[in-house]
């Protein structure tokens, strides 16, 4: 039997993130399905053209691997959570865009300053399907209203870098805007290919903790009570608001809209999504963009008073590219922010340093069964296991990712049903 391909080998494998990369690469003869338990994922062309490429795709793709010891580290903060030049707590100064962004509307802000300053001819990102409100898509927007289909957060399986095809056929420069994993395969292609290197005018990464699969969302949708006969319209995550609520609105058999209840951020991704983020996310080490120019997250440490406050967000500039995107839409008005110290991140998300501990043992765990891994390269994981990790939280992290793969049997190649 003849080998799979390497970019089938590394979705069998459990190693893929869905972000599009090989697929945008290589678009005729890649392309991203959807698979409701498994998340997108990519399918490869049979024959020797499409084993060709997949083989050329590979040096696009972050989830075998990125290389974080490539990254400039001046002090602890760099080397815990990637480079910090500076950072803000801000939000958009339009009124709207504030309103209807996760949290303060800062991606939208600076990606809308890029374009009106022509710095960027699109931006790259993700948007709500029209036809199946459930999944995303992957766009390129060039005006406000374009922009805005994008605000909010999408808490399902999305794949930005598919828009490297375009980005590389149509003339312009652009801007990128994905999860910390999207945005690692784009810099992987920038230093792969002086095109895009040239192409690319910045990268923008959100804080993600994960991606839930198709079947998550069926569920928050149950628990939104929308009448499984009913044709959804729109599913909002948060946005509206901050931290905002989740809501959806539906078409019934008459013809007639509806809104269902709303539920709060809480429950909508602690009980519901947040348990269904696949194994590729648990192992994941990079929560905060660490290759990206620019980086936007939640400043939980001034968290909100209710759920639909004015909305703040943390804005982290990595590059001096980065730090130059953020001043010029301060300097325009397009963002108010305010500095903050380059730790805050700590302060912010204190969550993500055991998280990235538990990553230490999550892999060991897989090493000791053999499972494949990410050869990333210099993580301070094992730094951080030891130092930020009780003894009970360091042995979880082993015991409970055996349980694990052993409950889901994570040996197994993994089998993707396309839609």
């Amino acid at each position: 039997m003849t080998a799979p391909d390497p970019i089938t080998r590394v979705v069998e494998t459990n190693l893929c993130t869905g972000c599009g990369a090989c697929a945008g690469r290589f678009p005729e003869l890649i392309r991203m399905v959807e698979d409701p338990a498994n998340g997108r994922r990519p399918v490869v062309s049979s024959g020797a053209e499409g084993r060709q490429a997949a083989e050329a795709a590979m040096a696009v793709c972050a989830g075998v691997g990125a290389d974080h010891a490539a990254l400039p580290a001046r002090d602890e903060i760099d080397a815990t959570w990637g480079p910090v030049l500076m950072a803000w707590e801000g939000w958009a100064a339009d009124g709207e865009i504030r309103f209807r962004g996760s949290s303060g509307g800062a991606v939208t802000a600076l990606a809308l300053s890029m374009l009106e300053s022509g710095e960027a001819t699109g931006v790259a990102h993700v948007a709500q399907r029209e036809d199946d409100p459930r999944l995303n898509k992957s766009v390129i927007s060039r005006t406000r209203a374009e922009l805005l289909r994008g605000a909010g957060s999408r808490y399902a399986q999305a794949s930005p870098a598919e828009r490297l095809g375009e980005i590389a056929s149509v003339p312009g420069r652009y801007a990128f805007v994905g999860k910390p994993c999207d945005v690692a395969s784009v810099a992987k292609a920038t230093r792969a290919n002086r095109m895009f290197a040239e192409k690319i005018a910045a990268t923008i990464s959100i804080f993600c903790a994960g991606a839930p699969t198709l079947a998550a969302t069926d569920k928050l949708l149950d628990r939104l009570a929308v009448p499984k006969d009913a044709t959804l319209t729109d599913l909002r995550y948060r946005g509206d608001g901050w931290p905002g609520m989740m809501q959806a609105r539906y078409r019934d058999a008459a013809g007639e809209i509806h809104q269902s209840e709303a539920i709060t951020y809480g429950e909508g991704w602690g009980t519901i999504l947040q348990a269904s983020r696949k194994w590729r996310c648990r192992i994941c080490a990079d929560h905060t963009g660490e290759f990206a120019d620019i980086s936007v997250g939640d400043p939980w440490h001034n968290p909100p008073k209710g759920n639909t406050d004015a909305g703040r967000s943390l804005i982290v500039a990595r590059t001096p590219r980065g730090v130059a995107i953020v001043e010029e839409a301060i300097r325009r008005g397009i963002l108010v922010a305010e500095p903050r110290p380059r730790g805050v991140i700590a302060e912010a998300q204190p969550n993500l340093l055991e998280t990235r501990g538990a990553v230490f043992g999550r892999r060991l765990a897989m090493r000791l069964v053999g499972l494949a891994l990410p050869r990333d390269r210099g993580l301070n994981s094992g730094a951080l296991w030891l130092r930020h990790l009780t003894m009970k939280a360091r042995v979880q992290s082993v015991a409970g990712s055996l349980k694990r793969i052993l409950r889901y049997r994570l040996w197994r190649s993994v089998r993707i049903t396309a839609r």
